[in-house]
């Protein structure tokens, strides 16, 4: 299955092409059709689809790695544009979310979740479909459902919460699902925040699927915002396996992205708006 992954919502760009924002959103191209990986956060998607010429009215499905605003602040945006279209996500994409900021004695509450209605959305053309279980969606095309937690380092963010009934509790991100693209290069694993620990992600991909072989792993990591232990074990860890190409994005961070390019060196990228990744 041929493949390009063209990086369409991201924080930064690298060359003078498109709009950077806080969120993420991928544009993958594959022999059997093109699909959408996540919204980013609503402000330039359909402009940035525009200007690096993908059609969003093409796409056969949608996947959501979570319910944050900044990977489905653009989803009413492109259901206008593409109408009917299957959207995969996680039951829990739907809760109330807040972030929590602790800072010089003051704390700030913050409305963090998915900004839109499922019913809304469903009147724009969306035709939810839940998983909870890792999922073979169509031959070679893959969403790894809920992730066992197992790493002991990778913890949750202590500034992310959600609520329900009133009652707020600290997020375990169950909705947090990658996405996995089957290929004779090796796998190809999108991630979206990776809430569930990047680790602990590859370990459940590589329990399921039965292979060890990535080609590339891209997408937001989450490690900018947590330990520096986080961050090593991980590296430790990636070292371990064998990958490929490694392009990070969104949520990793700039202390965390120069420390992937010291270790992996020409096999590292960084996945700014524009960029591309083909198999």
């Amino acid at each position: 299955m041929k493949i390009r992954i063209t990086i369409l919502c991201e924080n930064l760009i690298g060359k003078l092409i498109g709009t950077g924002e806080h969120g993420f959103s991928a544009f993958i191209e594959t022999s059997n059709g093109n699909y959408l990986f996540d919204t980013g956060s609503g402000r330039s998607i359909i402009a940035n689809s525009l200007t690096l010429d993908k059609d969003l009215r093409s796409i056969r499905k949608i996947f959501l790695s979570h319910g944050h605003y900044d990977h489905t602040g653009g989803l009413s945006e492109v259901l206008k544009l593409k109408g009917q279209v299957d959207v995969h996500a996680h039951p829990h994409v739907f809760l109330e979310r807040i972030a929590i900021l602790r800072e010089g004695g003051r704390e700030t509450k913050r409305f963090v979740g998915i900004r839109y209605k499922e019913r809304y959305l469903e009147s724009l053309g969306a035709n939810f479909v839940f998983n909870t279980d890792f999922v073979e969606l169509e031959r070679g095309l893959f969403l790894t459902g809920e992730v066992p937690r197992q790493t002991s380092f990778e913890k949750p963010d202590p500034r992310l919460f959600s609520e329900t009934e009133g009652k707020i509790t600290q997020d375990l991100f169950l909705d947090d699902q990658s996405l996995i693209l089957n290929t004779d290069k090796g796998m190809v694993l999108i991630l979206g925040c990776a809430h569930s620990g990047m680790i602990n992600i590859i370990h459940h991909v590589i329990n399921k699927m039965r292979k060890e072989k990535f080609y590339a792993i891209l997408g937001g990591t989450h490690l900018d915002f947590l330990t520096s232990e986080q961050l090593e074990e991980s590296i430790k860890f990636l070292k371990k396996i064998d990958i490929d190409k490694i392009g990070v994005s969104h949520c990793t961070g700039m202390r965390a992205a120069f420390r992937l390019h010291q270790e992996f060196g020409d096999r590292f990228f960084y996945g700014c708006v524009g960029s591309i990744l083909e198999v």
